[in-house]
C-alpha cells in the first residue's frame, strides 16, 4: 500500500504538468493563428464543432422558414395549418386565439400556433416537438418566421420521408374544405398582405348572367381544378387567366365572387396603380398563395398596358425627364412577367383575373393568345338576365309589367347594377316594378333625346363642309 501511495504524483507535479500543457498549447494557438489563414480556421473551427454536437447530442433539428428564395415556403404553411389540428387537447402551456368575423362576435374564435411555444406530436410512435420562431429587426426592416421541428437523431430519415408528405397531405385537405375565405389587400406600408374575412355571398346559382356563359365558367374552373397532370405534361404553369372586361355595373365583381366561392380559393385584390417598381411588384405576386385567385381591377388604369398617346418630340424629351424626376410605377413587361414569364412558375393553382371597363385601351400585348385564357364580356341585361334579377330580388315568377320591361331591355342599355337598384328602392312588388319600368322609359328618352342631338350635329357638319 505503501508502495502504491509513493506512485501519486505530488500536487508540485501536477501543476508543473498543467502549466507545461498550458504554456504548449498557448504556442501552438499562436502558431496555429500566424501560419493559418482565418478563413481555413474558421472552417476547421466550425467543422470540429459539427463532430463534437453530433457525438454527444441525440436530436436533430428541421428549420423550416416562413420564405424559400424569393417565394413563399409552402412547407411552412402546410405546418402551420396542420399544427392548428393538434392544438385542441393539447397539453401546451399557450395557444393563439381570434377571429375577425366582425358579423358573429360570439362565434368560437379560431385557433392559431403561438410563437415560442412547444407543440408535441406523435407519428408511428415517434416523438416530435414543434416550435414557432419570430425574428424582427431593430429598425423594423424585416421581420422572420420558422419551425423548428425536433426528433430523435435516428428518426431522421424516416421523418424527412414519411412525416413531412403526411402533414403535407393533410393541410391540403384541411385547405380545401375550409369554410372561411379571405379576402387580401397590400399594405404598403408594412410591407405585407392584410387579410379579411370574404363573405361575398354571390354564386354562380345567384349570379344574373346567361346559361351559356354560366356553363362555359363553371366547365373550364372545374377542369382546371383538374388539370394538375396536364399542366404537368404538356410544361405549362398551373395557372388560369380571365380577362373581364364590359361597361361599369355589368357585375365583374359578382363574376370574382362567385369564382372564389365556386373554388373556395381566397382572393389577393392588388391596386396596381399604388404599387412602387417592378420589383416591389415581384415580392408582392411571389408572396401569394397556392390555390388563390389574384385580382387586378381597372387594368387600364395601371402599368403602360394602355395605348400610349402620340406625342411630339419636345413632349418625349420632356416625359424622359419627368421619368427621372418621379416614380411612374411598374411597366407592361413587368407584369406580364408574372403573367406568362418565367415568374409564372412561382407557385401552382392559381387564377389571374383582370378586369376593365375599356378594352379597347388595352396594349395589344396584354391580349395576346396566352396571356389570358378567356376574355369574358360582362355586358347590359338581357331579358333572361332581368328576370332572374326580378325573381332573387322580388321572388315572383311574373308581373303584368314584365312584357313592356322586357321590351325596354331590348331597347335601352341597362346594367344589372341599375336594375338592381331600382328593385331594392321599395318592399312593395308593385312599387319595385313600377319603378324599373319608371327608370326604363326615362332612359329610352334620353337615349332618343341624344340620337336626335347627334343626328342635328351630323347634318351641321354635313353643311359646313358643304
Amino acid at each position: 500500500m505503501a508502495s502504491l501511495f509513493n506512485q501519486v504524483p505530488s500536487v508540485s507535479a501536477v501543476f508543473a504538468l498543467y502549466t507545461s500543457l498550458s504554456a504548449l498549447t498557448l504556442v501552438l494557438r499562436n502558431i496555429f493563428n500566424e501560419i493559418v489563414p482565418k478563413k481555413l480556421r474558421d472552417y476547421v473551427t466550425a467543422k470540429f464543432l459539427d463532430l463534437f454536437s453530433s457525438y454527444f447530442q441525440s436530436n436533430f433539428t428541421f428549420v423550416i422558414e416562413q420564405k424559400w428564395d424569393y417565394c413563399g415556403n409552402t412547407t411552412f404553411t402546410a405546418a402551420n395549418v396542420y399544427l392548428t389540428t393538434r392544438l385542441p387537447g393539447s397539453s401546451t402551456g399557450k395557444i393563439l386565439v381570434g377571429s375577425n368575423d366582425l358579423k358573429n362576435p360570439a362565434a368560437e374564435p379560431n385557433l392559431g400556433v403561438p410563437v415560442n411555444t412547444k407543440i408535441v406530436d406523435e407519428f408511428e410512435g415517434i416523438h416530435l416537438e414543434w416550435t414557432l420562431h419570430y425574428v424582427e429587426s431593430k429598425n423594423n426592416s424585416y421581420e422572420k418566421k420558422y419551425f423548428h421541428l425536433t426528433c430523435k437523431k435516428e428518426f431522421r430519415e424516416k421523418i424527412m420521408k414519411d412525416y413531412f408528405p403526411h402533414f403535407a397531405k393533410s393541410a391540403a385537405k384541411i385547405m380545401r374544405h375550409r369554410q372561411d375565405l379571405y379576402i387580401y389587400t397590400y399594405d404598403r406600408e408594412e410591407l405585407s398582405w392584410e387579410s379579411a374575412i370574404f363573405d361575398h355571398h354571390t354564386t354562380f346559382e345567384t349570379l344574373a348572367i346567361e346559361p351559356e356563359l354560366k356553363t362555359t365558367m363553371i366547365e373550364d374552373l372545374d377542369s382546371f381544378a383538374k388539370g394538375k397532370d396536364f399542366f404537368k405534361r404538356v410544361g405549362r404553369a398551373w395557372k388560369r387567366g380571365y380577362l373581364l372586361y364590359g361597361p361599369p355595373g355589368t357585375g365583374k365583381s359578382s363574376m370574382v365572387a362567385a369564382i372564389a366561392n365556386h373554388m373556395k380559393y381566397n382572393i389577393y385584390d392588388l391596386q396596381i396603380q399604388s404599387v412602387r417598381d417592378d420589383g416591389e411588384l415581384r415580392k408582392i405576386l411571389t408572396a401569394t398563395k397556392n390555390r388563390s385567385i389574384l385580382l387586378i381591377e381597372d387594368i387600364d388604369c395601371g402599368a403602360d398596358s394602355s395605348h400610349r398617346r402620340e406625342t411630339s418630340k419636345e413632349e418625349d424629351v420632356k416625359l424622359q425627364k419627368n421619368k427621372k424626376k418621379r416614380d411612374l410605377g411598374i411597366s407592361l413587361s413587368g407584369l406580364l412577367n408574372f403573367v406568362d414569364g418565367l415568374w409564372s412558375s412561382c407557385g401552382e393553382e392559381r387564377i389571374i383575373i383582370f378586369t376593365t371597363n375599356h378594352k379597347e385601351k388595352l396594349d395589344p400585348a396584354l391580349l395576346r393568345p396566352g396571356r389570358m385564357d378567356l376574355h369574358i364580356l360582362m355586358d347590359y341585361c338581357t331579358p333572361f338576365a332581368l328576370k332572374k334579377l326580378v325573381v332573387m330580388y322580388l321572388e315572383i315568377d311574373d308581373h303584368v309589367l314584365f312584357d313592356p320591361i322586357e321590351k325596354l331591355v331590348l331597347e335601352v342599355s341597362v346594367t344589372p347594377a341599375e336594375v338592381a337598384q331600382q328593385l331594392m328602392a321599395s318592399k312593395n312588388i308593385d312599387i319595385a316594378v313600377n319603378g324599373l319600368l319608371e327608370f326604363m322609359e326615362n332612359k329610352k328618352v334620353k337615349k332618343e333625346e341624344n340620337t336626335k342631338v347627334e343626328e342635328k350635329g351630323e347634318i351641321k357638319d354635313a353643311e359646313t363642309k358643304e
